[in-house]
């Protein structure tokens, strides 16, 4: 008897799947149910019972998480002071999410507001130290005007 094939990519997976490493895994898996309504699929804890690799649904991408742990070079944003990755996440009502995410410990860092490719949009860090950018699609936009809204807006750069 043959063996049925094994997907590539698990079912419920995408090609990209963040993988968070915090200081307080079991802690961010708390603030994010809160925050963006996430589902815990599981979590394996080791000898130490720290989270060796955690699974949590938002909508309908995957995100994993672990704890940090210097002795693998496994640091978490707030360790390394920031991170350089925004994670962007569309959901239904961006201001209800923001607003949803500040009351469960999340810092706004730039409030909601139209943009000109046709999305409401703001942006928070977590408790963890980690970047999310949240969105609502609002309205179609041609590229031919995304160019010219970013060709009128000024120069901020003071060339």
């Amino acid at each position: 008897m043959s063996t049925p094939a094994v997907k590539p990519i698990p079912e419920g997976m995408h090609s990209v799947t963040p993988h968070l490493v915090c200081e307080g895994a079991a802690d961010a898996i708390e603030f994010y149910k809160k925050a963006f309504n996430a589902v815990d699929m599981g979590c394996m804890q080791g000898p130490d019972g720290k989270v060796m690799h955690a699974q949590i649904k938002i909508g309908d991408s995957v995100v994993m998480l672990v704890d940090a742990n210097p002795n693998f070079g496994m640091l978490g944003a707030k360790a390394l002071k920031g991170s350089p990755v925004t994670i962007h996440l569309y959901v239904q009502d961006a201001d209800a999410t923001v607003r949803q995410a500040e009351a469960a410990g999340a810092k706004v860092t730039m409030p909601v507001a139209e943009m000109f490719w046709g999305d409401r949009y703001g942006r928070i860090e977590d408790p963890f130290g980690h970047q999310w950018s949240i969105a609502t699609h609002v309205r179609d936009i041609s590229r031919e005007d995304m160019e010219k809204a970013v060709s009128n807006m000024p120069n901020q750069c003071g060339a």
